[in-house]
């Protein structure tokens, strides 16, 4: 026979805990509501119209129209934050522009320098590759002669 485990006793802990007064629970709940309305707004693609009549039949018109606001400010507090993030990145970037250019600039003389070194200094070589194409040329014509003449000498 098995013995029977004993049920642990229930957790009355969260019955102890401070009840709120009905007053807080209402304000909850329209804030709830209000929060709601609000992100329902914020999120629609298509017509308010069931949104915003919600909002003029509720009781709490002007508490919805506090909350609204602080909303927006905070959204305006956003974009100011994101802006002003934005366009100091936008400003170093620009300075890092200049600074290319002016190293761009930099590498466009030193590679024009190194150009007009490398054919100043190519003109003697070409001369000299001009000069031993032509010996090449009178070699070729000798030996051609040298053949010729060996084939008019006797005995050949």
């Amino acid at each position: 026979m098995a013995e029977a485990t004993p049920k642990k006793p229930p957790d009355w802990k969260h019955i102890t805990e401070p009840i709120h007064d009905a007053e807080s629970l209402k304000q909850e709940s329209i804030n709830a509501n209000h929060d709601h309305l609000i992100t329902e707004i914020e999120t629609s693609d298509g017509p308010l119209g069931t949104t915003l009549r919600a909002v003029y039949e509720g009781k709490e018109l002007s508490k919805f129209r506090i909350r609204l606001d602080d909303k927006i400010r905070n959204h305006d507090r956003e974009i100011e934050r994101m802006c002003n993030f934005h366009y100091q990145g936008f400003i170093d970037s620009i300075r890092e522009l200049l600074t290319v250019r002016q190293d761009a600039a930099k590498l466009k003389d030193e590679v024009q320098q190194v150009d007009q070194h490398l054919q100043e200094s190519c003109v003697p070589l070409m001369t000299k590759g001009e000069e031993l194409v032509k010996c090449r040329r009178i070699q070729g014509n000798i030996a051609t002669a040298v053949e010729s003449l060996n084939l008019c000498l006797p005995g050949n």
